[in-house]
Protein backbone atom coordinates (compact mmCIF):
# COMPACT_ATOMS: atom_id res chain seq x y z
CA UNK A 1 0.00 0.00 0.00
CA UNK A 2 2.41 1.98 0.64
CA UNK A 3 4.78 1.80 -2.11
CA UNK A 4 1.22 2.57 -3.99
CA UNK A 5 1.33 5.79 -2.20
CA UNK A 6 4.77 7.11 -2.96
CA UNK A 7 4.61 6.37 -6.68
CA UNK A 8 1.38 8.30 -6.74
CA UNK A 9 2.93 11.20 -5.09
CA UNK A 10 5.94 10.78 -7.61
CA UNK A 11 3.60 11.32 -10.20
CA UNK A 12 1.60 14.45 -8.55
CA UNK A 13 4.79 16.38 -7.69
CA UNK A 14 5.50 16.83 -11.33
CA UNK A 15 1.99 17.41 -12.45
CA UNK A 16 2.09 20.62 -9.58
CA UNK A 17 4.97 21.74 -11.49
CA UNK A 18 3.79 21.75 -15.02
CA UNK A 19 0.35 23.35 -13.58
CA UNK A 20 2.53 26.17 -12.10
CA UNK A 21 4.80 26.55 -15.07
CA UNK A 22 1.28 26.62 -17.46
CA UNK A 23 -0.60 29.07 -15.07
CA UNK A 24 2.18 31.42 -14.76
CA UNK A 25 2.57 31.20 -18.94
CA UNK A 26 -1.17 31.51 -19.05
CA UNK A 27 -1.04 34.83 -16.76
CA UNK A 28 1.75 36.28 -18.78
CA UNK A 29 -0.03 36.11 -22.10
CA UNK A 30 -3.11 37.83 -20.73
CA UNK A 31 -3.17 41.53 -21.93
CA UNK A 32 -1.57 43.96 -20.27
CA UNK A 33 -0.20 43.72 -16.78
CA UNK A 34 -0.16 44.24 -13.40
CA UNK A 35 -0.17 47.99 -13.50
CA UNK A 36 -2.12 48.47 -16.61
CA UNK A 37 -5.32 50.57 -15.45
CA UNK A 38 -3.89 51.23 -11.91
CA UNK A 39 -1.80 54.18 -12.51
CA UNK A 40 -3.16 57.78 -13.45
CA UNK A 41 -2.40 58.61 -16.68
CA UNK A 42 -0.92 61.86 -16.62
CA UNK A 43 2.01 60.25 -14.76
CA UNK A 44 4.79 60.41 -17.09
CA UNK A 45 5.47 57.22 -18.70
CA UNK A 46 8.92 56.88 -17.93
CA UNK A 47 8.16 56.55 -14.14
CA UNK A 48 6.00 54.13 -15.15
CA UNK A 49 8.70 51.96 -17.08
CA UNK A 50 10.67 52.68 -14.21
CA UNK A 51 8.23 50.83 -11.89
CA UNK A 52 7.74 48.08 -13.77
CA UNK A 53 11.38 47.78 -13.75
CA UNK A 54 11.30 47.84 -10.38
CA UNK A 55 8.72 45.04 -9.76
CA UNK A 56 11.10 43.11 -12.73
CA UNK A 57 7.37 42.86 -14.81
CA UNK A 58 10.47 43.69 -17.85
CA UNK A 59 12.39 40.67 -16.78
CA UNK A 60 11.82 37.86 -18.89
CA UNK A 61 9.18 35.20 -17.99
CA UNK A 62 11.76 32.60 -16.73
CA UNK A 63 13.29 34.67 -14.12
CA UNK A 64 9.90 35.72 -13.37
CA UNK A 65 8.49 32.72 -12.42
CA UNK A 66 12.03 31.89 -10.67
CA UNK A 67 10.83 34.73 -8.25
CA UNK A 68 7.38 33.99 -8.14
CA UNK A 69 7.73 30.17 -7.14
CA UNK A 70 10.69 30.75 -4.84
CA UNK A 71 8.41 33.08 -3.23
CA UNK A 72 5.44 30.85 -3.14
CA UNK A 73 7.50 27.90 -1.71
CA UNK A 74 8.55 30.59 1.23
CA UNK A 75 4.82 31.32 1.27
CA UNK A 76 5.27 34.77 -0.12
CA UNK A 77 2.76 35.14 -3.18
CA UNK A 78 3.51 38.56 -3.63
CA UNK A 79 1.95 41.68 -3.38
CA UNK A 80 -1.99 42.22 -4.39
CA UNK A 81 -1.76 45.52 -6.45
CA UNK A 82 -5.82 46.14 -5.91
CA UNK A 83 -6.16 45.42 -1.85
CA UNK A 84 -2.49 46.53 -1.56
CA UNK A 85 -2.00 43.51 1.08
CA UNK A 86 0.01 40.16 0.43
CA UNK A 87 -1.58 37.89 -1.45
CA UNK A 88 -1.16 35.11 1.42
CA UNK A 89 -2.84 36.86 3.39
CA UNK A 90 -5.82 38.00 1.47
CA UNK A 91 -5.96 33.88 0.70
CA UNK A 92 -6.14 33.27 3.93
CA UNK A 93 -9.18 35.53 4.88
CA UNK A 94 -11.02 33.97 2.17
CA UNK A 95 -9.58 30.63 2.09
CA UNK A 96 -11.55 30.35 5.32
CA UNK A 97 -14.90 30.77 3.91
CA UNK A 98 -14.43 28.02 0.99
CA UNK A 99 -13.27 25.62 2.95
CA UNK A 100 -16.30 25.86 4.91
CA UNK A 101 -18.70 26.52 2.37
CA UNK A 102 -17.15 23.02 0.64
CA UNK A 103 -17.89 21.02 3.61
CA UNK A 104 -21.20 22.41 3.89
CA UNK A 105 -21.90 21.50 0.32
CA UNK A 106 -20.24 18.12 0.91
CA UNK A 107 -22.38 17.27 4.02
CA UNK A 108 -25.73 17.98 2.26
CA UNK A 109 -25.28 16.56 -0.90
CA UNK A 110 -24.41 13.04 0.79
CA UNK A 111 -27.07 13.40 3.20
CA UNK A 112 -29.38 13.71 0.16
CA UNK A 113 -27.52 11.36 -2.08
CA UNK A 114 -27.05 8.31 -0.37
CA UNK A 115 -30.82 7.83 0.62
CA UNK A 116 -31.58 8.81 -2.98
CA UNK A 117 -29.35 6.54 -4.49
CA UNK A 118 -30.20 3.49 -2.02
CA UNK A 119 -34.31 4.00 -2.77
CA UNK A 120 -33.58 4.40 -6.50
CA UNK A 121 -31.42 1.24 -7.25
CA UNK A 122 -32.90 -1.27 -4.67
CA UNK A 123 -36.69 -0.13 -5.61
CA UNK A 124 -35.26 0.24 -9.54
CA UNK A 125 -38.33 0.48 -12.30
CA UNK A 126 -41.02 1.44 -9.42
CA UNK A 127 -42.84 5.16 -9.38
CA UNK A 128 -40.10 6.05 -5.99
CA UNK A 129 -37.12 5.74 -8.60
CA UNK A 130 -38.84 7.28 -11.94
CA UNK A 131 -39.08 9.82 -9.55
CA UNK A 132 -35.60 10.57 -8.27
CA UNK A 133 -34.33 9.47 -11.92
CA UNK A 134 -36.54 12.49 -13.12
CA UNK A 135 -34.67 14.78 -10.64
CA UNK A 136 -31.39 13.57 -11.56
CA UNK A 137 -32.19 14.16 -15.54
CA UNK A 138 -33.18 17.89 -14.42
CA UNK A 139 -30.16 18.40 -12.18
CA UNK A 140 -27.98 17.36 -15.29
CA UNK A 141 -29.54 19.45 -17.65
CA UNK A 142 -29.57 22.69 -14.96
CA UNK A 143 -26.86 25.13 -15.03
CA UNK A 144 -25.77 25.83 -11.88
CA UNK A 145 -25.76 29.57 -12.30
CA UNK A 146 -28.96 29.30 -13.37
CA UNK A 147 -30.35 27.29 -10.29
CA UNK A 148 -28.36 29.68 -8.05
CA UNK A 149 -30.28 32.47 -9.03
CA UNK A 150 -33.72 30.98 -8.92
CA UNK A 151 -32.64 29.81 -5.26
CA UNK A 152 -31.37 33.48 -4.46
CA UNK A 153 -34.66 34.77 -5.95
CA UNK A 154 -37.14 32.57 -4.08
CA UNK A 155 -35.55 32.08 -0.58
CA UNK A 156 -33.36 35.32 -0.45
CA UNK A 157 -35.55 37.65 -1.65
CA UNK A 158 -39.32 36.34 -2.20
CA UNK A 159 -39.67 34.53 1.06
CA UNK A 160 -36.69 36.46 2.61
CA UNK A 161 -35.57 32.76 4.68
CA UNK A 162 -31.91 33.76 4.27
CA UNK A 163 -29.98 36.41 3.71
CA UNK A 164 -28.73 37.26 0.15
CA UNK A 165 -25.29 38.17 0.58
CA UNK A 166 -21.88 38.12 2.97
CA UNK A 167 -20.77 35.84 5.17
CA UNK A 168 -21.78 37.20 8.43
CA UNK A 169 -23.79 40.20 9.46
CA UNK A 170 -22.53 43.43 9.44
CA UNK A 171 -21.53 44.84 13.59
CA UNK A 172 -21.52 40.95 14.55
CA UNK A 173 -18.96 40.05 16.95
CA UNK A 174 -16.64 37.60 16.09
CA UNK A 175 -16.30 34.70 18.62
CA UNK A 176 -20.07 34.86 19.79
CA UNK A 177 -23.31 32.54 19.60
CA UNK A 178 -24.80 35.19 17.39
CA UNK A 179 -21.85 35.39 15.18
CA UNK A 180 -21.46 31.29 14.35
CA UNK A 181 -25.56 31.60 13.99
CA UNK A 182 -25.02 34.25 11.49
CA UNK A 183 -22.38 32.80 9.58
CA UNK A 184 -24.60 29.52 9.35
CA UNK A 185 -27.21 31.75 8.07
CA UNK A 186 -24.91 33.02 5.04
CA UNK A 187 -23.51 29.74 4.06
CA UNK A 188 -26.71 27.44 3.89
CA UNK A 189 -28.49 28.75 0.78
CA UNK A 190 -25.13 28.89 -1.29
CA UNK A 191 -24.41 25.05 -0.19
CA UNK A 192 -28.01 24.15 -0.89
CA UNK A 193 -28.07 25.36 -4.14
CA UNK A 194 -24.67 23.69 -5.22
CA UNK A 195 -25.50 20.83 -3.46
CA UNK A 196 -28.80 20.00 -5.14
CA UNK A 197 -27.02 20.50 -8.10
CA UNK A 198 -23.92 18.51 -7.24
CA UNK A 199 -26.13 15.68 -5.73
CA UNK A 200 -27.59 14.57 -9.07
CA UNK A 201 -24.22 12.38 -9.80
CA UNK A 202 -23.93 10.47 -6.73
CA UNK A 203 -27.36 10.24 -6.97
CA UNK A 204 -26.85 8.17 -10.35
CA UNK A 205 -23.80 6.45 -9.69
CA UNK A 206 -24.79 4.61 -6.32
CA UNK A 207 -28.40 3.69 -8.04
CA UNK A 208 -26.02 1.77 -10.69
CA UNK A 209 -23.67 0.11 -8.58
CA UNK A 210 -27.16 -0.95 -5.97
CA UNK A 211 -28.38 -2.32 -9.55
CA UNK A 212 -25.33 -4.10 -10.90
CA UNK A 213 -24.41 -5.52 -7.33
CA UNK A 214 -27.90 -7.56 -6.90
CA UNK A 215 -27.34 -8.91 -10.14
CA UNK A 216 -23.73 -10.66 -8.77
CA UNK A 217 -23.40 -14.35 -8.52
CA UNK A 218 -22.28 -13.61 -4.39
CA UNK A 219 -26.16 -12.00 -3.79
CA UNK A 220 -27.98 -14.96 -5.58
CA UNK A 221 -26.11 -16.99 -3.82
CA UNK A 222 -26.89 -15.55 -0.15
CA UNK A 223 -29.77 -15.57 -0.74
CA UNK A 224 -29.96 -19.36 -2.19
CA UNK A 225 -28.86 -19.82 1.15
CA UNK A 226 -32.07 -18.37 2.49
CA UNK A 227 -30.57 -15.14 3.94
CA UNK A 228 -33.39 -12.53 4.45
CA UNK A 229 -33.66 -10.01 2.01
CA UNK A 230 -32.42 -7.34 4.73
CA UNK A 231 -29.47 -8.74 5.33
CA UNK A 232 -28.96 -9.53 1.68
CA UNK A 233 -29.24 -5.68 1.74
CA UNK A 234 -27.36 -4.27 4.97
CA UNK A 235 -24.92 -6.89 5.18
CA UNK A 236 -23.59 -7.30 0.81
CA UNK A 237 -25.28 -4.71 -1.44
CA UNK A 238 -25.29 -1.64 0.22
CA UNK A 239 -22.17 -2.45 2.19
CA UNK A 240 -20.62 -3.04 -1.34
CA UNK A 241 -22.35 -0.57 -3.37
CA UNK A 242 -21.26 2.19 -0.82
CA UNK A 243 -17.47 1.97 -1.19
CA UNK A 244 -17.34 3.10 -4.29
CA UNK A 245 -18.89 6.22 -3.09
CA UNK A 246 -15.74 6.76 -0.76
CA UNK A 247 -13.18 6.53 -3.65
CA UNK A 248 -15.68 9.13 -5.70
CA UNK A 249 -14.98 11.97 -2.81
CA UNK A 250 -11.57 13.21 -3.98
CA UNK A 251 -13.34 13.93 -7.19
CA UNK A 252 -16.06 16.02 -5.46
CA UNK A 253 -13.77 18.29 -4.36
CA UNK A 254 -12.93 18.91 -7.74
CA UNK A 255 -16.12 19.46 -8.83
CA UNK A 256 -16.41 21.96 -5.91
CA UNK A 257 -13.92 24.07 -7.68
CA UNK A 258 -15.97 25.26 -10.45
CA UNK A 259 -19.54 25.91 -8.69
CA UNK A 260 -17.78 27.92 -5.93
CA UNK A 261 -15.95 30.00 -8.61
CA UNK A 262 -20.29 30.60 -9.80
CA UNK A 263 -22.27 30.56 -6.42
CA UNK A 264 -19.67 32.71 -4.64
CA UNK A 265 -20.34 35.53 -6.83
CA UNK A 266 -24.36 34.86 -7.29
CA UNK A 267 -24.59 34.88 -3.74
CA UNK A 268 -21.73 37.96 -2.72
CA UNK A 269 -20.33 35.20 -0.54
CA UNK A 270 -16.55 36.47 -0.36
CA UNK A 271 -14.57 33.16 -0.62
CA UNK A 272 -11.93 31.86 -3.27
CA UNK A 273 -14.07 31.87 -6.25
CA UNK A 274 -15.44 35.90 -6.35
CA UNK A 275 -11.85 36.79 -5.26
CA UNK A 276 -10.79 34.63 -8.46
CA UNK A 277 -12.95 36.66 -10.44
CA UNK A 278 -12.32 40.03 -9.22
CA UNK A 279 -8.95 39.39 -9.35
CA UNK A 280 -9.12 39.16 -12.88
CA UNK A 281 -11.38 41.95 -13.83
CA UNK A 282 -8.91 44.00 -12.27
CA UNK A 283 -5.83 42.45 -13.58
CA UNK A 284 -4.92 41.36 -10.05
CA UNK A 285 -1.99 38.86 -11.50
CA UNK A 286 -0.56 38.00 -8.70
CA UNK A 287 -3.49 36.98 -6.78
CA UNK A 288 -4.59 35.22 -9.92
CA UNK A 289 -1.80 33.18 -10.23
CA UNK A 290 -1.83 32.34 -7.06
CA UNK A 291 -5.71 31.32 -6.55
CA UNK A 292 -5.66 29.20 -9.82
CA UNK A 293 -2.26 27.44 -8.65
CA UNK A 294 -4.17 26.82 -5.54
CA UNK A 295 -7.20 25.29 -7.68
CA UNK A 296 -5.26 23.34 -9.19
CA UNK A 297 -3.54 21.84 -6.54
CA UNK A 298 -6.50 21.66 -5.16
CA UNK A 299 -7.63 19.33 -7.88
CA UNK A 300 -4.62 17.00 -8.45
CA UNK A 301 -5.00 16.14 -4.24
CA UNK A 302 -8.62 15.51 -5.19
CA UNK A 303 -7.64 12.75 -7.30
CA UNK A 304 -4.40 11.80 -5.32
CA UNK A 305 -7.33 10.92 -2.40
CA UNK A 306 -9.82 9.00 -4.27
CA UNK A 307 -7.07 6.83 -6.15
CA UNK A 308 -5.56 6.20 -2.32
CA UNK A 309 -9.24 5.23 -1.24
CA UNK A 310 -10.18 3.35 -4.22
CA UNK A 311 -7.05 1.67 -3.94
CA UNK A 312 -7.85 0.87 0.05
CA UNK A 313 -11.41 -0.49 -1.07
CA UNK A 314 -10.05 -2.13 -4.28
CA UNK A 315 -6.86 -3.64 -3.94
CA UNK A 316 -6.55 -4.90 -7.34
CA UNK A 317 -5.57 -1.55 -8.93
CA UNK A 318 -2.87 -0.88 -7.34
CA UNK A 319 0.22 -1.08 -9.67
CA UNK A 320 2.69 -4.24 -9.05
Amino acid sequence: MWKFIVRRLFITLPQIVLLSVLIFLMAQMMPGDALSGLIDPNIDPAAIEEQREKLGLNNPWYEQYSDWISGALKGDLGQSFVYKMPVSDLIGQRLVNTFWLSVATLIITYLIAIPLGITSGRYNDTWADQLITSYTYVGFATPLFIFALVMLWVFGYMLGWFPTSGSVAPGTEPGTFDYIVSKIQHLLLPAISMALITVVNTVQYLRSEIIDTKQKDFIITARAKGASESRVYNRHIFRNSLLPIAAFFGFEITGLIGGTVFVENIFGYPGMGQLFLQSITQRDYSVVTSVVLLFGIASILGALISDIILSLVDPRIRIK
